[in-house]
């Protein structure tokens, strides 16, 4: 499968279930990835999970790897192979990040130089607010990013205890946020600005915000 061949990915911020389905389905797609990990047991179950395509740094340790590309600092940064792109160009470079995934705006704003003119940003995280999304993609659309969100809710995760079900009925998948985050990377390629709730119809409003056909508290 080579749905995303040559496309170089970051994946950042906590390591969850949700962000090894986003690396997995990339990794399976033929994309060069690079995903933090914060301890050596998620470093290691990365690794386990991802096989040889992926590369595994620290949150500290991004910037490093991103800068430095295949070189000895770069490689020194990483647990896992080099890899490098099917054109045998070093896999991460300065503004060489086509698809950018991270937990919150915070965490994907340090990284904005690596990302390439045209690429794409997806947040993960049940937040942020719509508003500060669209004004995120705003800021970049003159560079040709792309912003949008999925909002993850209901998910099954391991050893949590009973939850109210929403009205599909069931728990979500980690897989299934994943899939919603990539074809807003990938294959969304009009929109900007969005937030995909990914809940099974739980969806309420953010705290704070403001739907259409609401007034200001006096």
């Amino acid at each position: 499968m080579t749905k995303y061949a040559h496309r170089k990915a970051l994946v950042v911020g906590e390591t969850t279930d949700i962000a090894l389905a986003i690396a997995k389905r990339l990794v399976e797609g033929g994309a060069s990835v690079l995903l933090t990990a914060r301890t050596d047991a998620e470093r290691g179950r990365a690794v386990a999970e991802l096989g040889s395509a992926a590369r595994v740094a620290t949150p500290s340790a991004v910037v490093t790897a991103l800068s430095a590309g295949n070189s000895a600092a770069g490689a020194a940064a990483l647990t896992g192979p080099t890899a490098r792109g099917g054109d045998g160009t070093p896999g991460f470079t300065r503004g060489g990040v086509d698809l950018l995934f991270a937990d919150a705006i915070p965490t994907a704003r340090p990284l904005l130089p690596y990302v390439a003119d045209g690429g794409a940003i997806v947040l993960t995280a049940p937040t942020p607010c719509p508003d500060a999304v669209r004004t995120f993609a705003a800021e970049l659309a003159a560079h040709g990013i792309r912003v949008n969100a999925v909002a993850p809710g209901c998910i099954e995760a391991p050893g949590s205890g009973a939850v109210p079900l929403p009205p599909l009925g069931r728990l979500g998948a980690a897989e299934e946020v994943a899939r919603a985050a990539l074809f807003l990377a990938t294959e969304a390629t009009f929109t900007t600005g969005a937030r995909l709730p990914v809940d099974g119809g739980l969806c309420r409003p953010c705290p704070g915000h403001r739907g259409p056909g609401t007034t200001r508290p006096p």
